[in-house]
């Protein structure tokens, strides 16, 4: 058996921090049209999984790459694949990580954008948010949207173009879910937490086996992978992560999960909050350091593996509104959804 060869992880920029991945498949994103993909699927260029380089395997076309790949064009013109993002959603930044493909990369690469109900047809608009750029190969070629008014636009589809052809490994497209809280009720409960409500993390002391974007995602885990766990601590301490939830409100009903984890579930965890709504971005780190001192929501509980728990009696009454919550865990170990119910609060500034 080809023993396969994985991408080596790297460093996100600034932007990239705290964002959610539009672009993937396990949320929702799909390839919808691509003008040529001979030798690897549109499909493969939206896995969530690291690339992998599998030496001496072949199909039917030619050398099996794990991303999108078009043959070499022999006539005028460039190659282009349409997206749809796995929601509406603003976009600060893109990877185009070209893992693997060494002789075969496109030299460059532009992105635009569009906001449409249905599918994209003759008459959509479309909006440039990356221009033509020379792209390296075997590499993660960040970018971020430098105009801040394309960054606070809501798009639903890209259009990836490639000059004038070749592989990408994997479009990461680095942004925060757009939902439309004015259909929100006053005194509804909604999950505050949930990703495609537009919450996100912002910071967290571990994510060495999952980040904690997955404890916001739809649905109960599939498996131990699908979570939030951190390495096992050697020291004294506990993790810990940082959301800012996706409208400020007030929580009044907390439910952990812990499924598919069983012999690496945190013994405990507890629940603070605070009301932060000028911070829109990547967090202080004074605000880090202050954030063991937020209100308490949820006093320390103990937890149990492969469960599903619901809070009710024990979250404190009267602490709201919050914009940000800090869920620790003690001493460390794995999580695999967070729900934070309650009801929006509204400015009346």
């Amino acid at each position: 058996m080809v023993e396969p060869i994985t991408a080596k992880p790297v460093a996100l920029p600034d932007f990239a921090n705290g964002t959610l991945n539009l672009a993937s498949a396990r949320l929702g994103a799909r390839g919808l049209y691509a003008t040529d993909q001979f030798f690897a699927p549109l499909e493969r260029m939206l896995r969530d999984e690291t690339p992998v380089f599998l030496p001496g395997e072949y199909d039917e076309n030619g050398k099996w790459m794990d991303g999108w790949e078009s043959r070499r064009k022999r006539v005028p013109g460039h190659d282009w694949a349409l997206i749809q993002l796995a929601r509406p959603g603003r976009v600060f930044g893109f990877d185009v990580d070209t893992s693997f493909f060494t002789g075969n990369f496109p030299p460059a690469c532009s992105i635009e954008a569009a906001f449409c109900d249905g599918a994209p047809d003759d008459a959509t608009h479309w909006t440039e948010l990356l221009t033509r750029t020379a792209l390296k190969g075997d590499s993660h070629n960040f970018h971020a949207v430098a105009d801040a008014q394309l960054r606070a636009q809501v798009w639903t589809h890209l259009r990836l173009h490639i000059y004038p052809d070749g592989g990408i490994a994997r479009l990461r497209v680095y942004g925060a879910a757009h939902f439309d809280w004015s259909t929100v009720a006053d005194g509804q409960e909604i999950d505050l937490a949930y990703l495609f409500h537009g919450a996100r993390p912002l910071a967290w002391s571990d994510a060495h086996y999952g980040s904690p974007e997955r404890l916001l995602a739809p649905g109960r885990g599939v498996n131990m992978g699908d979570g939030w766990e951190t390495a096992r601590r050697r020291g004294p301490g506990h993790d810990w992560a940082i959301i800012k939830l996706g409208h400020a409100g007030t929580i009044h009903r907390v439910v952990i999960d812990t499924a598919h984890f069983k012999g690496n579930y945190p013994e405990s965890c507890e629940l603070r909050g605070a009301y932060l709504p000028d911070r829109v971005g990547p967090l202080p780190q004074a605000d880090i350091e202050a954030s063991e001192e937020w209100q308490p929501i949820l006093p320390r509980h103990k937890l149990h593996m492969d469960q599903v728990h619901e809070f009710v009696s024990q979250v404190a009454g009267g602490v709201g509104p919050v914009t940000h919550v800090r869920f620790a865990i003690h001493p460390d170990g794995g999580i695999s959804r967070l729900r934070l119910f309650g009801s929006v609060f509204r400015r009346k500034d």
